[in-house]
Formats: structure tokens, sequence, C-alpha cells
């Protein structure tokens, strides 16, 4: 089966183009493996917010989203930031389609309730439709999804990039998630663990060694390897040889969760 690894990227992953003109490298030097990206972007939703003096606040990590802010949401997920990073793939080589959850269906979602919590238009994924993210890796090209969603009236709704990250690995099948976060991996003892079962992971949540942002990191996490995605990795983008030493398990940093 063709590697098929799905890139999350955190909004402090990469500094600039720069950082996406390396990416593009790595795409272009690694061969028969199928890239999907899904973004994520919470820094400029606070400020797009802030400046329509739109208050951000937050319950468990998750931004609550009322109707007076998800066009401004949407606007800078699947406006702003998913044409950025496609505009800047493209323009190093890398052919690219843009979408976003509301695309042919790709997300269809309903309201999150957590723990007695109303979060407004934030949405959960209760069903992947992959079939326009497979016809765009059909044709070479790299899909850039933006976690804006839609339910079955076609309301839109916020998602958090993780967990759809996680919905679609497992959708479309994907050999690898990979998180590319700001952090260089999970710490234990101030060390990085370059390997860890769902278990141990679980032991480390619950003994807080795991804990704040990580946490839901871990969450999405597990559910892509409930739903059979073989492996998934938290890493520090280390440069174009990173998505290769994936592939090869020869990384030196990151850590990789599995069953």
């Amino acid at each position: 089966m063709t590697p098929r690894i799905l890139i999350k990227i955190g909004g402090l992953a990469f500094n600039g183009e720069d950082g996406f003109k390396d990416l593009a490298q790595a795409i272009r030097s690694i061969q028969h493996v199928e890239i999907i990206i899904v973004h994520g972007g919470g820094a400029e939703i606070s400020q797009a917010l802030k400046d329509a003096h739109r208050e951000s606040v937050f319950i468990d990590g998750i931004r609550i989203t009322q109707a007076e802010d998800i066009k401004i949401v949407e606007n800078v997920l699947s406006e702003t930031i998913n044409r950025r990073i496609s505009a800047w793939l493209s323009k190093n080589g890398v052919p690219c389609t843009s979408m976003s959850g509301k695309t042919e269906r790709l997300f269809i979602v309903e309201p999150l309730r957590r723990h007695g919590h109303d979060f407004g238009f934030v949405g959960k994924i209760r069903q992947v439709n992959p079939d326009v993210v497979l016809d765009a890796l059909k044709t070479g090209r790299v899909p850039v999804v933006s976690p804006i969603s839609a339910d079955e009236s076609g309301e839109s709704y916020n998602v958090n990039a993780d967990s759809a990250a996680a919905a679609l690995s497992a959708g479309a099948q994907c050999t690898d998630l990979v998180f590319i976060t700001d952090v260089p991996g999970v710490l234990v003892e101030e060390r990085i663990c370059r390997s860890l079962t769902v278990q141990k992971a679980k032991a480390l949540i619950a003994d807080s060694t795991i804990r704040g942002g990580m946490v839901a990191k871990m969450e999405s996490a597990f559910e892509a390897l409930d739903n059979k995605v073989p492996r998934v990795h938290i890493i520090q983008w280390q440069g174009p040889s990173t998505l290769e030493n994936i592939i090869t398990g020869d990384f030196t940093t990151g850590t990789t969760i599995h069953r």
C-alpha cells in the first residue's frame, strides 16, 4: 500500500513562508507517498475576533463560538489561512487543492456537548466522506483542508483541527498521522519520550505528566489509533528530511504513539 501521511499543522509550527518552502521541498523529495494537510489557526482567529471586539472564551481548551463569531472564524480558516498555505506550497512546486470540511460534505458534524457545556457553533464530527480528498490525491495534488464543517442542514461549525485530522486520517485510511507542533514531543522527566503505547500515554495523563494542551492532542491520537491508523507522531519540524525520517523511522526527535 502507498504510504499516505496526514500532516496536521499547528498555527505556530512553521515560521512564515520559509517554513512552507521547507515543507514543499520535503514533499517533493519523497517518492510514492501521498500527503494530506489539515491546518488550524487559533492565534489568527483570536486576533480577528479581538479586532471585531469579540471576546475569546475557552472551556477545556475549546473556543466558545457564538453565532456572531462563526463567520469570522470561517473566513480566517477557510479563506485567509487555507489559501495562503495552498499558495505558498504551489509556488514551491507542490500542486494543492484547497478545501474545507464543508467541501462535498467531507465532514458532517453535530453540536459538541461535553460535561454539560454548550460551546455554541462548535462541531463534533460524526461522519467522514473522504472521496473529495481521495480524488485530489489521485490527480497528484495535496489536499489542504480547513476544519470548518457543516451539519446536515449546511450550518457552519468550527471544528478542532486536531479532531478533524484524527477523523480524516482514519476515514482516508492513512498510514501515519503527524502533528507538527511548536514543542519537540512528549516530555517525561524533561526528556523526549520517543515511543509511547496508548496504555502508557493514558497513565501519563492520569498522573499529570502529560497535561495542558498536550492532553487534547493525545485524545485525538487515541481516536486515530482506535480507528486503525497505525502510528501517530507528535514532532517539531526538523527541516526537509522530517517526512523521509518518519517513513523510515529514522528520526531523532518527536514522539510516536502506537497500540
